[in-house]
C-alpha cells in the first residue's frame, strides 16, 4: 500500500512544490475507492501534504481500505449523508491553501495537480479549476457510452464545477463552504456564491479524471434523472429572485419538455388502443426527430453517428425522470418534508 508523506522534491522553477491537500469523498464505493487512492499515489507535480478521506457511513470496507492506503480516514454519521456534508468535513479537517476534491469512484490523471495549480497561479481571481472527467468503460453498458458525453464541455470560464476540482481554501472559507441541506446540486450551488464573490471558475482543457459511472439498467438511470431534477428545482428556487437566477431557465424548460413528453406518450397510448398504432407510430417519429435534431447539435462530442443519435434520444428521454424529480421536491416541500439521499449506484 502507498503512503503520503511531505516530499522532498522540488520544482525547477520556484524551487519548492505547490503544496496541496486532497480530500476523497465516498461511500460503498469498494474496489473503485482502491483504484482512486493508487491514482493520487502518481503524483509527482505536487507536494501532496495530505490525504483526507471521508465515509459517509459505507456497509463496505470502505473506511479501512483507506487508511491502509496512508489516508485520514474520517467516518461520518449524519441524518442525511450527502456529498455536500462529506466535503466539508474533508475540506475543514485540511491544513492547505490548496484543495483538491475527488469522488471515490474516479481515478486522478497524475498531470492535472500541477496543470490546475499553474492556471490558479496566472490570475488570483480564480479559485476554482476543473478538467475533463470521462466515463472509463463506456462499453460496459449504454447508459455509461451516453452518460460520458454528459461530461463534455468546452474549455474557459464556466458558471460551475463539478466534484472533482482543485479549489482554494479562501473561497471555501468565504462562502462557508457547501451546502449541507442539498442532496444534490452542491457543486453548482457553491460555484453561484462563489462568483456572487466575484472569483472565477475556470475549465482547462486538460485530462482530470476518469470516472466509473457503473450504471447498469434503467432503473439507475432513471433515478440519477430524478437526482437532477431535485437539484434543478431546489438550486433555482434558492436564486429565483437573485439578479443572477441561477438554473432557472434549465427548470422551467424541464417543466416544459419534460410534461410534454409524459403526458403525450400517456395520449398516445391511450388513443393508440382506440385508434390503433398510428398514433404512437407518429409519436415515436417526434421522438426520432427530435433526437437527430439533438444529436447533430452534439456532434463535437463525438466522430460516432449511433453514439450522437442514442445521447439525442437520452437528452429527450430524460427529461421525463427529471420533471418527476422536480415535482418530488415540490410535493415534498408542501408536506414540510426533507427529502432523502437518492442513490443510484450499487457495488
Amino acid at each position: 500500500m502507498h503512503a503520503f508523506e511531505e516530499s522532498a522534491e522540488f520544482d525547477d522553477d520556484s524551487g519548492v512544490q505547490p503544496v496541496l491537500s486532497v480530500v476523497v469523498i465516498g461511500r460503498n464505493e469498494g474496489q473503485r475507492l482502491a483504484r482512486c487512492f493508487e491514482s493520487i499515489a502518481l503524483i509527482k507535480t505536487v507536494d501532496v501534504r495530505e490525504l483526507i478521506y471521508v465515509d459517509s457511513a459505507s456497509t463496505d470496507c470502505s473506511a479501512e481500505l483507506a487508511s491502509r492506503y496512508g489516508a485520514l480516514s474520517i467516518t461520518i454519521h449524519p441524518e442525511r449523508p450527502t456529498a455536500a456534508v462529506a466535503r466539508n468535513t474533508g475540506w475543514r479537517r485540511a491544513a492547505s491553501d490548496l484543495i483538491l476534491f475527488l469522488d471515490g469512484d474516479t481515478i486522478l490523471h497524475s498531470d492535472f495537480p500541477r496543470g490546475a495549480y499553474d492556471a490558479l497561479s496566472m490570475d488570483e481571481s480564480i479559485a476554482a479549476v476543473w478538467g475533463h472527467r470521462r466515463e472509463m468503460h463506456p462499453e460496459r453498458s449504454i447508459f455509461n457510452r451516453v452518460l460520458d458525453l454528459d461530461w463534455i464541455y468546452p474549455p474557459g470560464l464556466t458558471e460551475f464545477c463539478g466534484g472533482d476540482v482543485l479549489m482554494r481554501r479562501i473561497a471555501l472559507v468565504e462562502t462557508g463552504g457547501f451546502d449541507d441541506g442539498l442532496i444534490a446540486g452542491e457543486e453548482p450551488e457553491l460555484c453561484r456564491r462563489i462568483r456572487a464573490r466575484g472569483f472565477k471558475i475556470l475549465h482547462i482543457d486538460e485530462p482530470m479524471t476518469g470516472h466509473d459511472l457503473a450504471i447498469r439498467n434503467w432503473r439507475q438511470y432513471w433515478k440519477r434523472a430524478m437526482r437532477a431534477g431535485h437539484a434543478y428545482a431546489e438550486v433555482s428556487e434558492r436564486f429565483r429572485n437573485s439578479n443572477d437566477s441561477f438554473w432557472s431557465s434549465e427548470h422551467r424548460a424541464n417543466i416544459l419538455r419534460g410534461s410534454f413528453w409524459a403526458f403525450s406518450f400517456t395520449a398516445a397510448a391511450i388513443t393508440s388502443v382506440r385508434f390503433g398504432f398510428v398514433p404512437f407510430a407518429c409519436w415515436l417519429g417526434l421522438l426520432l426527430l427530435l433526437s437527430f435534431r439533438s444529436g447533430w447539435r452534439a456532434r463535437s462530442k463525438s466522430k460516432s453517428l449511433l453514439t450522437l443519435l442514442l445521447y439525442g434520444t437520452h437528452s429527450q428521454v430524460q427529461q421525463v425522470p427529471i420533471f418527476i424529480g422536480q415535482l418530488t421536491y415540490a410535493f415534498e416541500k408542501l408536506r414540510s418534508s426533507r427529502s432523502r439521499l437518492i442513490e443510484y449506484k450499487t457495488n
